[in-house]
């Protein structure tokens, strides 16, 4: 299965300032369960990219929230990379 279609779909600006703001409510709010924070982050996404491109469509949706549930997939890998160095 060719998945390389997504590659449409990622904004970066959305990855970016999805990534800080997870980060952010990550450390700032320990009682925040972390199961919570991709369904943030897809929601965020989604809010930013209709701001963004002004319009509503499944394009625009779907590329919300690809965008904001990737920056939780680059935290992980960061936090991955990082823990693999540590040791």
């Amino acid at each position: 299965m060719d998945l390389t279609f997504l590659n449409d779909y990622v904004v970066l600006v959305i990855v970016g300032i999805c990534l800080c703001i997870g980060y952010v409510l990550k450390n700032s709010f320990p009682s925040l369960d972390n199961k919570y924070i991709p369904l943030i982050m897809a929601v965020l996404g989604v809010v930013l990219n209709v701001w963004i491109v002004k319009d509503i469509s499944p394009d625009v949706l779907l590329a919300g929230m690809f965008s904001g549930l990737a920056s939780t997939g680059f935290h992980q890998l960061f936090v991955s990379l990082i823990n693999k160095e540590d040791k």
